[in-house]
């Protein structure tokens, strides 16, 4: 299994420097065993890379970093926070769009899928890009840090005037490879129910963001756009 081959063309030439085929080996042999094994691994394979696939570089306005994929069935389709059309919006999710809703005054959409992000130019990433079935965090420091690490890095390196949501603890600890002089970072409390209430909701990083493209002469999200 050559992961660094599985990424998208774009993103391939932006972090070539960063990355090869040795520096994810680990990973590669992590996965194989893994589906050798006959284990279910969320999203499916075809979907690993769709968060890269879906914005190149050059289009990544915003970038709103997940820790791991959902681990239930059906739930994971490779963007962070995001599940395909016709599965229960998750709870992190609906604080989202409440959020949202309170920060623009609309009404959430009746899905989760936010690919319509994506066709905007908001990079929906995980640190891990793969998870197993019903373990949370159970392909974390398995080498997919690397790759996620490497792609935060490549686009506060090579693009200008980016917004960075980091939300919760583990999102906040990849500030330090983020340039606060290029880019903008905006921080908060996650968004699951456990802490969403204690500074999630009233955060107004969507507005925030939107507020800073404009001053880089960038268009803004439309956030009710799924």
């Amino acid at each position: 299994m050559d992961l660094f081959a599985e990424i998208p063309a774009a993103w391939q030439l932006e972090l070539q420097s960063r990355l090869n085929a040795q520096s994810l080996h680990a990973l590669a042999e992590f996965l194989s065993a893994e589906l050798a094994q006959g284990k279910p691994v969320y999203p499916p394979r075809d979907a690993w890379f769709q968060a890269l696939a879906a914005v190149a570089p050059q289009q990544v306005k915003v970038v709103i970093l997940g820790q791991d994929p959902y681990h239930g069935a059906g739930e994971a389709h490779g963007l962070s926070f995001s599940v395909p059309i016709g599965v229960k919006t998750p709870p992190s999710l609906r604080n989202i769009w409440n959020e949202i809703a309170r920060d623009f005054g609309i009404t959430p959409p009746q899905h989760g899928n936010l690919t319509g992000w994506c066709e905007q130019g908001v990079l929906l990433l995980n640190t891990s890009l793969t998870v197993a079935a019903n373990q949370a965090g159970s392909h974390a420091k398995k080498g997919w840090e690397v790759l996620s690490d490497a792609v935060i890095q490549t686009i506060s390196d090579t693009q200008t005037g980016v917004v960075f949501m980091l939300w919760g603890a583990h999102a906040q600890k990849k500030r330090a490879l983020i340039d606060e002089h290029q880019h903008r970072v905006l921080t908060a409390v996650h968004p699951s129910p456990l802490s969403a209430y204690r500074g999630f909701i009233g955060c107004g990083h969507f507005s925030a963001a939107n507020a800073y493209l404009l001053q880089q002469g960038k268009t803004v999200i439309d956030w009710g756009q799924v």
